[in-house]
């Protein structure tokens, strides 16, 4: 019996790889949650509150009992002992007001769209009709709508709390120790510098994954077995055995192919917790599966925030202080880790720049809509919007070209490693590369002269340039750091690799994926590391009980923390046969050497395949003394720091000041990721991000009424672009390895969302400034830029950039959608 193994082509890591995974997910050969059949299975449909906020008076539920197939109809008060409360796993401060969130309303509803019943039934269609049956009587109470007035307590979302204030973080760099005091560097300014005052919306968006959330309960076994469509599996099994009171032991969760999260399936979400409930009053499988419209509307949102800004500058606009103040949108729940989101975007308001001064304030704010959670860069795209919008308002009070004002003031590359204001030290970067390249690529001068010539003719289509140089933290991590932030849980993840006897290598990961492509990208990794061909590297992931231990995915720490352990775990591997393979070459181990998969004896030819050192293991003939048969290997890795990649985004807009239309005319970025796995990929994973970024920038919103009901709870009326409705983007890299990982990688997930939202309102201003026009509120939609034009005098451009206008009515929070 021998092994072989086929020499590998080549180096793996930077190499263009279509995704194994994309075979089974594009023809349909997978298993979604919701495709799961299990003997005897039920389902169950929600009732859901029409009310923002409501009182329960009664549930009739005899009709929908009486309905065909019907076997079981449960209010909040039939399982109100053993539902226990969803938890919020990161209190921002020790005094967070932090409301009871029941599965199942109990007495009082909060949003629209929070469950007062479940109904149990045969068929999802029989579930479903039945649920129209159950007759609720609500008697309405003033709902908590606009964050604004939220904060103010004028109606509060829990009036049992007695206010609407959650928790007050603060991060002051005079405090701290890493930075002056800002409110001294305003005063300064405000006599002999600049100042720059600016209050930014970000509206609240949704996520609108691909594929809705199912969830399937099997309590049939000796283990209580869900299947989830989540992005965090281990979390929700610990949680679920916190919040439940069931063995941790007893519980497997199984997270199948999953189409998309974006941060919306980083939560553990009342539908798991009543059907495990369910499932186990019951003693059989239990399906439920949200329909669109119930995702839209119950499934957590993100961002919604206030952020009003101070800049202050010397008068050449060298920055001197920045101090920021958010009104954060809770929702109606402090949800897992919602509470926490403005604070890891309270790091990355300094951006690139070199702030001397730095104060950052939140308020967190209940509400009676959905609560809302982490979305694609969580926390960090907000921070960039708000700098970065910034930065232009300094350069537009200069009369400089924006770019100028930011290189005066970044973090030049000689600088790093370097310690921000924030407290964080960026390990390794290179803005003036990658700002030359986008230029180049964008043809940047070129599209400026031709601004001036449409400035100069009046053309009705101005041209806007637009702008976006950032940085975000990724990678979420190290432990010691979130630890003293108050998070719940660590940063570092868990993988195993295993060497099977026929040379097969399968890699267990902690990091489930949603469709990033780790399959792909962990597989050219360990071929690389062991010297195995790719196709024979099988990836494994998404079930506790094959990779029993890990952290999930989110924050684009898949690579950069989940990669980096595999790496650890296939070097022990290497560790482990070199003493196998120098005694079945009859030599000294410090005589081995390892490279392209092979052992061989330094200075000679004799050598054995990783393959052939597998294989001798696991027969375990002639081992040394000593050493166990096994070559198989687990990490688990801890970073020491964020991964902080960064890039510079350019966009051209085109508006037409007559109508308000804007159209994309070119959008350019160059992103330093550090290195590079898979090109192909990381093309996917930037336009990706792009599309997201964008789509805030212009379309997306989550519009509710004067009475708290979701308004674009479709996407007839929630608008998700299209491949249509976007333009061929140019995308390019520069690489500054980081310094923190071995495989030098920084992370990419998030980066387009988070560049492209400042990029393109940057842009849609710009072109407007001759109009005197300052600010437009997102999404830019047609009419939006047609007001801007309007409230600013609708007066006839002028060549040179006019003086801020601001219109405390361009940012009123509105809530009935009426501005659409």
């Amino acid at each position: 019996m021998t092994a072989t193994q086929e020499a590998p082509a080549g180096p793996e890591i930077g190499r263009d790889r279509r995704r194994k995974e994309d075979q089974r997910l594009i023809t349909g050969r997978t298993r979604w949650t919701d495709n799961i059949t299990l003997p005897g299975m039920l389902h169950c449909a929600m009732v859901r509150s029409p009310f923002a906020h409501a009182r329960i008076t009664n549930i009739a539920t005899d009709e929908a009992k009486a309905a065909p197939n019907v076997v079981t109809v449960i209010t909040g008060a039939d399982v109100a002992e053993e539902q226990g409360s969803l938890p919020n796993a990161w209190p921002i401060t020790p005094e967070q007001v932090t409301p009871a969130h029941p599965p199942v309303a109990v007495d009082r509803v909060t949003f629209a769209g929070e469950i007062v019943a479940v109904v149990v039934a045969r068929s999802a269609a029989e579930a479903r009709d039945a649920a129209e049956l159950v007759d609720v009587d609500y008697e309405e109470l003033p709902a908590a709508l606009d964050l604004k007035e939220a904060a103010e307590d004028t109606v509060l979302a829990h009036p049992d709390l007695g206010t609407n204030k959650s928790a007050l973080w603060v991060f002051d760099s005079a405090q701290a120790g890493t930075g002056g005091n800002v409110d001294e560097a305003i005063d300064k300014a405000r006599g002999d510098g600049i100042v720059i005052e600016r209050e930014y919306r970000q509206q609240r968006l949704i996520p609108a994954f691909m594929e809705p959330r199912s969830v399937v309960v099997d309590p049939t076994g000796e283990q209580i077995t869900m299947w989830s469509a989540t992005q965090i599996p281990h979390i929700l099994k610990f949680l679920l055995a916190a919040v439940l009171g069931v063995s941790e032991s007893k519980i497997r969760v199984i997270a199948p192919d999953v189409g998309g999260g974006f941060g919306g399936k980083l939560q553990t979400t009342p539908e798991e917790f009543i059907t495990m409930v369910l499932a186990r009053r019951l003693g059989k499988p239990v399906k439920y599966t949200e329909t669109r419209s119930e995702s839209l509307m119950a499934a957590h949102h993100g961002r919604d925030q206030w952020q009003k800004l101070t800049l202050s500058a010397e008068k050449d606009g060298t920055v001197t202080g920045l101090k920021v103040e958010l009104l954060a949108d809770l929702g109606s729940y402090v949800s897992l880790v919602g509470g926490g989101v403005p604070v890891l975007g309270a790091f990355m308001y300094n951006a690139i720049y070199k702030f001397p001064a730095y104060q950052f304030n939140c308020q967190t704010v209940l509400t009676n809509k959905t609560w809302t959670d982490a979305y694609r860069g969580a926390g960090r795209p907000e921070a960039t919007f708000a700098i970065e919008r910034l930065m232009d308002e300094l350069a537009a009070e200069l009369g400089v070209d924006p770019l100028v004002v930011r290189e005066q003031n970044w973090i030049r590359h000689e600088e790093f490693p370097f310690t921000t204001v924030a407290g964080l030290e960026y390990d390794s970067g290179n803005y003036e590369i990658a700002t030359a390249r986008a230029k180049e690529i964008f043809g940047y001068d070129d599209l400026r002269a031709e601004q001036q010539r449409r400035r100069e003719s009046n053309d009705p289509v101005q041209l806007g340039i637009g702008v976006s140089t950032f940085t975000e933290m990724c990678g979420l991590a190290p432990s010691r750091v979130l630890g003293s932030l108050d998070y719940g849980a660590g940063g570092w993840e868990h993988a195993a690799v295993r060497m099977l006897p026929t040379g097969k290598v399968e890699v267990l990961t902690g990091a489930s994926a949603h469709g990033q492509g780790h399959e792909t990208a962990f597989s050219q990794i360990v071929a690389d590391r062991l010297g195995v061909a790719y196709e024979d590297v099988e990836v494994l992931h998404g079930d506790t009980q094959v990779s029993h231990k890990g952290l999930d995915t989110y924050g684009s720490r898949s690579l950069v923390v989940g990669g980096e352990a595999i790496v650890r775990a296939a070097d022990k591997v290497i560790e482990k046969a070199r003493p196998i393979a120098a005694h079945l070459l009859e030599a000294s181990t410090d005589d081995i050497e390892f490279s392209g998969g092979r052992f061989s004896v330094r200075g000679t030819d004799q050598g054995l395949a990783m393959a052939e050192v597998a294989l001798a293991t696991f027969a375990a003939h002639n081992l040394p003394d000593g050493v166990e048969p096994s070559l198989d290997s687990d990490a688990t890795y801890d970073p020491v720091n964020f991964s902080y990649p960064h890039g510079t985004h350019l966009c051209a807009m085109e508006v037409d000041t007559e109508t308000g239309a804007v159209s994309m005319r070119k959008y350019t970025c160059v992103d330093d990721i550090g290195n590079v796995i898979n090109p192909l990929i990381v093309g996917g994973q930037v336009h990706g991000g792009l599309v997201q970024g964008i789509a805030q920038a212009l379309w997306e919103e989550a519009v509710h009424d004067e009475a708290g009901t979701l308004v674009s709870a479709s996407f007839v009326d929630y608008l998700v672009p299209t491949a249509a409705d976007t333009i061929s983007f140019d995308i390019d890299h520069t690489t500054t390895p980081s310094t923190t990982n071995s495989l030098g990688t920084k992370g990419v997930g998030e980066a387009g969302t988070i560049a492209s939202t400042p990029a393109v309102v940057n842009a849609v201003v710009d072109a407007l400034r001759p109009f005197g026009v300052h600010d437009v509120r997102m999404p830019c939609t047609p009419e939006r830029v047609w007001r801007a034009i309007n409230d600013a005098g609708g007066r006839e451009p002028t060549t040179g950039d006019a003086a801020p206008h601001f219109d405390p009515a361009d940012t009123a929070d509105r809530t009935d959608g009426a501005d659409q």
